[in-house]
């Protein structure tokens, strides 16, 4: 916190500071006992009719009292990462979107419409790098219009916790109704770690076979969403075999582009857990990445997946940003804009 001279707190942002990050200290009545005061560090958002509004790298929005405030201070765009690959949020977008392709696309301005008959998230949402070409709220009619054709809801995927990420446009959304539904993480790391492991047991391919789609977690696997799986620049398919006439005891995906290898799909038989699997999926994808010129991994992770973020940690992974899809207001879609069958109603793949 800011300390003048005198010793004492001081205020040191004004509204002027609306999309820079600060670190603001709060008088609380509702703290725990023995505390008076609440920090909050993030984008400030908004600062209007006396009320300030805070977006956490977490992409949680803080609504404070501007009258409730004993301190605060603009801090650096984003803390230094102490390992792991150096790169933009942009940057990791642009890869991550190729990774992951949709099997439709349209350019909205610098704004990327997405999709693929409502297979995951990532391949069914607006990717806003840039300008739209449009006022926001046309811009976002225009999203609504393309999504309902496609008989799908419509979102739009966004980053904070990064330096120049996207805390303003999510306060954008929500003060426009959009909802948040699921939260990720994408993580990174060097590459050459993860394949320092042992691999024995894995098989690699360039397409998924029906073993291989048996273990995954999608059931029903459509034309549309092997189309997703197989797409990026250089892909690869794990598998280590199970008992005979059963599904893999565990598989896993690779897209490797450029210095960048990202890691998906990585899946065991719950009967199978604890054995190294996992890892030994990841090591012999890594491995071939690094064969193909790769240095850097990267994998998105949603933040209730507890074991899975374990064995990343344990692979030398790092939450590098944090990533949302905001829905549109419930209110806004037309006839038929649900989607076929629940389509985009399932967890991010």
């Amino acid at each position: 916190m800011e300390i003048s001279a005198g010793g004492r707190l001081e205020v040191r942002i004004t509204a002027a500071d609306v999309g820079k990050r600060v670190s603001v200290r709060r008088w609380s009545e509702h703290a725990a006992e023995g505390e008076t005061f609440t920090d909050t560090v993030g984008v400030l958002t908004s600062w209007d009719n006396g009320v300030l509004r805070i977006t956490r790298r977490d992409g949680e929005q803080v609504r404070i009292e501007e009258s409730a405030l004993v301190a605060g201070k603009v801090v650096p765009a984003a803390p230094a990462r102490r390992r792991g690959p150096a790169a933009s949020w942009g940057e990791l977008a642009r890869i991550s979107a190729r990774g992951w392709q949709p099997v439709e696309r349209e350019r909205l301005g610098e704004w990327e419409l997405r999709a693929a008959a409502g297979f995951t998230r990532r391949a069914n949402s607006v990717l806003p790098l840039g300008d739209p070409g449009l006022p926001l709220d046309e811009a976002l009619a225009a999203v609504r219009r393309w999504y309902a054709a496609r008989g799908l809801p419509a979102y739009v995927q966004l980053a904070t916790g990064a330096e120049d990420a996207q805390e303003l446009l999510c306060a954008e959304l929500e003060a426009r109704g959009w909802t948040r539904e699921v939260t990720a993480e994408l993580w990174t790391a060097a590459l050459a770690p993860v394949a320092d492991r042992e691999t024995s047991g894995v098989e690699l391919s360039r397409a998924p076979d029906e073993a291989w789609l048996a273990r995954y977690q999608r059931k029903g696997t459509s034309e549309v969403a092997l189309k997703v799986l197989g797409g990026g620049p250089s892909v690869w398919f794990a598998t280590v075999p199970g008992e005979p006439g059963s599904p893999p005891a565990a598989i896993g995906r690779c897209v490797v582009d450029g210095r960048w290898a990202g890691f998906a799909a990585v899946e065991v038989d719950p009967e199978q857990r604890r054995r190294g699997l996992a890892t030994a999926v990841m090591a012999a994808l890594a491995r071939q990445a690094l064969d193909e010129g790769a240095s850097a991994a990267w994998l998105q992770v949603e933040t209730d997946n507890a074991q899975a973020r374990a064995l990343y940690a344990r692979l030398d992974f790092s939450a590098h940003h944090a990533y949302h899809h905001y829905r549109e207001p419930a209110d806004s879609r037309g006839p038929g804009a649900g989607g076929p069958s629940g389509a985009g109603t399932g967890p991010v793949a």
